[in-house]
């Protein structure tokens, strides 16, 4: 039988809850190693984490050609972790000598999201403590030797998803806690079962949606408009919520029907839960996107290398420029406005898997360092004839005519020492390239224009 005390032993379960600890014992099963036994083997479904509590194990599988050990201790998780996308176990682990292992099954995974979002949060840390452990055991090999410049190009478009995940599971545990005290103070009051459905039905629309965020003269006045109807329900420090709200496109008058059927503390807690509960969603959606990205960019080096063939999709071009300014806003919401112009038309180009995000990561990363951070980044996604275009521009200094031809030449950079490896702009020409595409640069002093035609579809060419 598993104690408490064992469990609080490991690292990332130090300092819980007793009762947190207890749940998830009682949902996990204790397993009992020989030296010799497996607990899972390569190629198995990935349906499990695992917490080591004694004993040394070993993972050992073929990563990319070669064999790959890795040495497992007491206090170690492996296994599949929450918001992973991982389907099977790329490696095999056994117990080198008598040992004993918990197994949690992924299946109780969103239970232990909201039971236990502080181990959650630290679990997202294991997990990129593991992106990080492969991405250095890619930079070992000696296939990629000639490569190393590529490799260290790619740990820095790494650093800002993984930035990304850690910054958003950071913001999760006061946001859970507010939809506690939230809860708890609305489950004190006698509500109606009209009122409890009225609130559920507005929670549940607003986490669900799935708008393309408005822009900012649009935000501004939701922001306005919010603000003016919780101040004229006796609600006058709630700025902050208006602020977030409006950012999720939410309209004044739904909240309106709340001030209706409600008093008004019992309506402050409902938005206070709802508000909450639309952040969670989002900040899971960025994990999920940012771990994603990780996953795609190993993958990406890897073909690069092999030249692996990954299979065709659609993949809508707002979506895919979208998702990498949520991944960058850490760097643009301190000084840089973006200005939207997206053609009100399906845009879906075929490619392989999601490497279009590291096009527009790298061009958009290099236009907010030309700003130093502060400055106007202007994205335009429209058609002409049977492509897509896709213009990123900023009004930084430019680039001087002398090295423009030269940018997207591999090893060239303007930056300094240790500021940038000259590899960005030749990922992105020769993504674009395999992609039957094509981009070009026009900059002057305040005007820097990158464009990039890719092929529409097909069956949306005519």
């Amino acid at each position: 039988m598993v104690e408490n005390s064992e469990l609080l032993g490991v690292p990332v379960f130090a300092g819980l809850p007793d009762d947190q600890i207890a749940w998830f014992i009682g949902h996990a099963e204790e397993l009992r190693l020989a030296a010799g036994d497996s607990y899972f083997r390569q190629g198995d479904p990935a349906d499990a984490m695992f917490v080591v509590l004694e004993g040394q194990l070993q993972a050992r599988g073929e990563i990319g050609g070669e064999t790959v050990v890795i040495a497992i201790k007491p206090g170690d998780v492996t296994g599949l972790l929450p918001f992973s996308r991982m389907k099977q176990f790329s490696v095999g682990a056994r117990a080198v000598t008598d040992a004993r292992v918990v197994r949690f099954p992924s299946s109780l995974f969103p239970d232990l999201v909201q039971k236990m979002p502080e181990l959650t949060q630290r679990l997202v840390g294991v997990m990129s403590d593991r992106i990080r452990e492969i991405t250095r055991l890619e930079q070992q090999r000696d296939r990629l030797a000639s490569l190393g410049k590529l490799s260290a190009g790619l740990a820095h478009e790494l650093n800002n998803p993984a930035s990304a995940a850690k910054r958003a599971a950071s913001q999760l545990r006061d946001l859970l806690r507010k939809i506690r005290d939230a809860s708890h103070e609305l489950g004190s009051r006698d509500l109606t079962a009209a009122q409890k459905a009225e609130i559920e039905k507005l929670e549940t629309a607003f986490v669900q949606s799935n708008e393309v965020p408005p822009d900012a003269l649009t935000i501004s006045d939701l922001e306005e408009q919010i603000d003016s109807l919780l101040r004229s329900h006796g609600q006058n420090d709630l700025w902050q919520m208006a602020a977030d709200l409006a950012r999720k496109n939410v309209k004044p008058e739904a909240l309106e029907s709340l001030f209706s059927i409600l008093d008004a503390d019992t309506a402050r807690a409902a938005l206070v839960r709802i508000a909450a509960s639309v952040e969670v969603a989002t900040l899971l959606n960025e994990i999920e996107s940012a771990t994603a990205r990780i996953s795609d960019l190993v993958r990406a080096i890897k073909e690069y290398t092999y030249m692996d063939q990954t299979p065709l999709q659609n993949v809508d071009i707002v979506n895919s420029l979208e998702t990498t300014l949520t991944i960058l806003n850490h760097k643009l919401k301190h000084g840089v406005f973006v200005q939207r112009d997206y053609q009100r038309v399906p845009l879906l180009v075929n490619s392989f898997g999601s490497e279009l995000n590291q096009v527009w990561t790298n061009i958009i990363d290099n236009a907010i360092d030309a700003m130093s951070g502060h400055g106007e980044l202007r994205v335009r996604i429209y058609r002409e004839d049977n492509c897509v275009v896709v213009e990123i521009a900023d009004n930084g200094p430019g680039i001087s005519p002398e090295i423009q031809s030269h940018i997207f030449e591999p090893f060239f950079t303007t930056k300094g020492v240790g500021e940038g490896t000259g590899l960005g702009l030749d990922t992105v020409q020769r993504i674009v390239k395999k992609h039957r595409g094509n981009i070009q640069v026009n900059s002057k002093p305040g005007d820097t224009r990158f464009q990039v035609w890719l092929p529409l579809a097909e069956g949306l060419t005519t």
